[in-house]
């Protein structure tokens, strides 16, 4: 998986399409940008010819070589056995919208199956049957992403307020906001009881924004028919959030922000496509297995990317959470990771890593024209995390 193979995304693919078949993997970390070492077959060797991912067949010999090379205790590596294909979920509207979503597109691309679930299934309590969910560019606090100001007439928009509010209705909520909430408390009992959820773009703001401010209205009057309540900010309760503390909500319904999370685009004026980057940590293999896997990588600068939630202010990060991804400079964190009962959850800034600011209505992504994305690889890499045997921590 380093810069010799030919399509890194199809290689998850690969990966995934292995476990379905009970074959176990070893996932060396950090040797060749993180490559997957499987038992030899033809199928497999012919299943990587179709899709098109470099493979290298390797003697037992020089198998365990590898193996013993990775286990030396100076060197920077280990191998984590992938053993289970995950079921996987993505929380998605079935109505269409004027935008696309990068881990769908991902999982499409890489051949990976997925089931998309919305509130209904939600509330009906399938959660529990899958082991990772995705939150892609969703509003959990009943504002409708906030797309009111520029975008209230439009069909699209006004389609998908009417299909809310009857979801909430149908479920006995007076609010879209309530109905969000009871959604949100339902991704939170999966995390705690052991689910892995990933979100990228608004979900992540909106989503802690949310679960703060359960009880409160932070709505106003346009999103769901009575004011905001005036002392909102003062009864947001931080200790319910998964990563983000001391925010502000905006109470601006004019203003496309939900809270302070999100960096300030006026602090980011000189940045542009040119020269927005972020750095992966570098983590030890052997002590700290989980960021490790989920940073692995054919490189450790990532091209920046815009969203409706870009970048998260270091200042309102609670103390535990791990940065894995940060612009130091900007004072801000991209790829965010941290633990929630019996679960984990990692938050990853920005709509779609190939396309620096994705507008309403754009195309999306042409993955075959960017397979070696060390941005999709993130993704990618969180999708197969939960089919790691999990290690004892050392201390």
């Amino acid at each position: 998986m380093d810069e010799k193979q030919k399509d890194h995304l199809k290689a998850y693919g690969i990966a995934y399409w292995a476990l379905e078949r009970q074959v176990e993997i070893d996932w060396l970390l950090n040797y060749r940008g993180g490559s997957f070492m499987m038992p030899y077959s033809k199928s497999v060797e012919n299943e990587c010819a179709i899709r098109g991912v470099t493979s290298q067949p390797v003697a037992d010999v020089q198998a365990q070589a590898i193996l013993n090379q990775i286990a030396q205790p100076e060197v920077n590596m280990d191998a984590v056995k992938l053993h289970k294909a995950p079921r996987v979920a993505v929380y998605s509207p079935k109505n269409k919208l004027p935008w696309d979503d990068a881990v769908t597109l991902a999982l499409t691309y890489a051949e990976i199956p997925y089931d998309v679930i919305y509130d209904d299934e939600m509330l009906a309590g399938v959660l529990p049957t899958y082991d990772w969910l995705h939150l892609h560019h969703e509003d959990f606090t009943g504002q409708y992403g906030k797309f009111w100001f520029r975008y209230r007439n439009a069909e699209w928009y006004q389609q998908d307020v009417k299909l809310a509010e009857a979801s909430a209705a149908r479920h006995g909520f007076a609010k879209v906001s309530q109905l969000k909430l009871a959604v949100a408390l339902k991704i939170r009992d999966f995390v705690a009881g052991g689910g892995y959820l990933f979100a990228m773009c608004s979900a992540p703001d909106s989503y802690d924004v949310a679960l703060a401010a359960e009880g409160v209205d932070i709505c106003a009057q346009m999103f769901d028919g009575d004011p905001i309540d005036p002392q909102a900010q003062q009864k947001l309760d931080y200790s319910k959030c998964f990563a983000f503390t001391n925010f502000a909500i905006s109470t601006n319904p004019n203003e496309y922000e939900i809270s302070s999370i999100d960096v300030d685009p006026d602090t980011r004026h000189a940045l542009n496509e040119n020269n927005d980057y972020f750095s992966l940590f570098d983590f030890s293999a052997k002590w700290d297995v989980v960021p490790t896997m989920l940073c692995q990588n054919h490189v450790r600068i990532i091209k920046g990317f815009m969203g409706q939630t870009t970048a998260f202010g270091s200042q309102y990060l609670k103390p535990e959470v791990i940065v894995m991804g940060e612009n130091k400079p900007m004072n801000e964190a991209r790829y965010i990771h941290g633990e929630f009962g019996n679960g984990t959850w990692t938050y990853l800034g920005g709509h779609d890593p190939e396309d620096y600011q994705h507008f309403v209505g754009d195309p999306p992504t042409q993955l075959e024209l960017h397979p070696n994305s060390p941005g999709y690889r993130l993704i990618l890499n969180n999708i197969l995390f939960p089919a790691a045997k999990k290690k004892k921590q050392k201390t």
